[in-house]
């Protein structure tokens, strides 16, 4: 099963120290019964496996992450098929998987979290029962092999499984990395609590007012405007409806390929 994978140069990591900003955090008025759904109901769904030598950990899958091991997200990651991938998204969403039904391959009483990180192209060459797993309206998981034998053992191969959405925890604050040119400038948002998925984003130059951002593909943000020797802010509204906006996060002489670390969901 092939998963599609994008690589884009300016979204490298610094080894530069996080820096740490202000910040304010205020739910919406619909983050809270949004946020229900976190812990809702089990769904059924199927899940396979990729081998640990793949090289799509390395690029960090469709939703732009980069290495998933030296950002954080380790094994407890997911490609998801189309009809869970919602064009990207629902990157950085949480999902408590475990696997049901079969006796033979299951290992009771357990169950895994994994972040969203990557997309499963749907193969129509292929049947849905055959190799067309991620094909629409299939629900399916692509687990890493480390993620898939801690819920079954590998000959189960194509498992069925449930799926529910919950919080996601991560220690730290949310990151920004920093890409781009000249006036261009891209920012991945990662490592972000709660419904772990951005929906919008706003960046603050000092010489500037709030501009509104779009996402180029994943967590990328982007946007036309010259904020260099300007310290920048962010203001995030995630998927249930939650608003935090990070003061200051990059100081004036902040460069491209740097990564910068401002305040976390619900701190």
């Amino acid at each position: 099963m092939l998963l599609l994978s994008l690589l884009v140069a300016f979204t490298l990591f610094s080894p530069t120290p996080f820096v740490h900003s202000h910040y304010n955090w205020s739910p919406s008025s619909s983050s809270t019964s949004s946020s229900s759904n976190f812990q809702s109901e089990w769904r059924p769904a199927r899940a396979t496996y990729y081998a640990a030598a793949d090289p799509r950990d390395v690029v960090g899958g469709a939703c732009g992450y980069g290495d998933l091991e030296r950002n954080g997200y380790g094994k407890a990651t997911a490609g998801l098929s189309t009809v869970l991938f919602d064009k990207g998204q629902i990157c950085g969403a949480c999902y408590e998987v475990r696997c049901v039904e079969d006796l033979r391959w299951c290992i009771p009483g357990t169950s895994i979290i994994v972040t969203a990180t990557n997309f499963c192209a749907p193969n129509y060459g292929f049947d849905l029962d055959g190799g067309g797993h991620c094909n629409p309206p299939n629900a399916h998981f692509v687990l890493p092999i480390e993620a898939f034998e801690k819920i079954a053992i590998w000959k189960a191969s194509n498992m069925p499984i449930q799926y529910r959405r919950i919080k996601c925890r991560k220690e730290g604050g949310v990151r920004f990395t920093v890409g781009g040119s000249g006036i261009f400038l891209s920012v991945l948002i990662s490592n972000v609590a709660g419904s772990g998925d951005i929906v919008a984003a706003k960046v603050k130059g000092s010489r500037t007012g709030w501009l509104p951002m779009g996402r180029n593909w994943g967590q990328n943000w982007h946007i036309n405007a010259d904020l260099k020797n300007q310290p920048l802010s962010f203001e995030m509204t995630s998927g249930d409806g939650a608003t935090l906006t990070s003061y200051n996060v990059a100081p004036k002489n902040w460069n491209f390929g740097q990564t910068f670390e401002g305040k976390q969901f619900g701190s």
